[in-house]
């Protein structure tokens, strides 16, 4: 059994909360990966020939990828802080485990959403959801 369980009404309370990290977790995830984009590129550079870079753009790009991986890594343990678990960084697909019947089973939301309004077996997974209310 997971350390926190939500109800349903205590999931959709915790989105006022929660809601802003996902955006900002989602966003910090954007940014990593155009940063480490660039920094692959830059690295593929200086391994040709060098290309007219100079040591400040390539400690930049590094400083970049450590910095948005800091922010993103922070908002993941608010996130786990509160007892909710990450399914996808991209999407903003989050669980909130909720014990029902003597098991455990998963609220899930995703950014863009007005309410946790779905919810499926720890095993099933996305594809899995049904609507609420739990059977």
């Amino acid at each position: 059994m997971p350390e926190r369980t939500f109800t349903p009404e205590e999931a959709n309370a915790a989105l006022a909360e929660v809601r802003p990290l996902v955006e900002r977790m989602v966003a910090a995830r954007s940014v990593l990966l155009d940063a480490q984009r660039r920094q692959a590129e830059l690295v593929a550079r200086v391994a040709s020939n060098g290309g007219g870079l100079t040591p400040p753009d390539v400690a930049a790009a590094a400083a970049e990828v450590q910095q948005t991986t800091a922010q993103l890594v922070a908002v993941l343990e608010e996130l786990e802080r509160l007892g909710v678990q990450v399914k996808d960084l991209d999407r903003g697909l989050v669980d909130f485990p909720c014990a029902h019947r003597g098991r455990v089973v998963l609220l899930c939301w995703e950014l863009g959403e007005d309410e946790v309004a779905f919810w499926h077996g720890a095993d099933e997974g996305y594809a899995g959801r049904k609507p609420l209310p739990l059977d």
